[in-house]
């Protein structure tokens, strides 16, 4: 779970305090759901699994990452 409250200030540390909780709620399912066995092997690792897993991404979480470049 620790590495999940991480990804939002890897991905989006540029979005200000308030965007930053957002982008997490955003994708904590995702994370949860699609890449749970990825979970402890760090944040870029994660990152390329919800890449992988775009298309199966809720609306919101596919959004904050097109709109922070991913």
């Amino acid at each position: 779970m620790k590495k999940l409250l991480l990804i939002p200030f890897l991905l989006f540390a540029t979005a200000a305090s308030a965007q930053g909780n957002m982008n997490q709620s955003a994708c904590a399912r995702d994370v949860s759901r699609l890449c749970r066995a990825q979970m402890n092997d760090g944040d870029m690792v994660i990152l390329d699994c919800l890449k992988t897993h775009r298309a199966k991404l809720s609306k919101a979480c596919a959004k904050v990452l097109t709109d922070n470049g991913q």
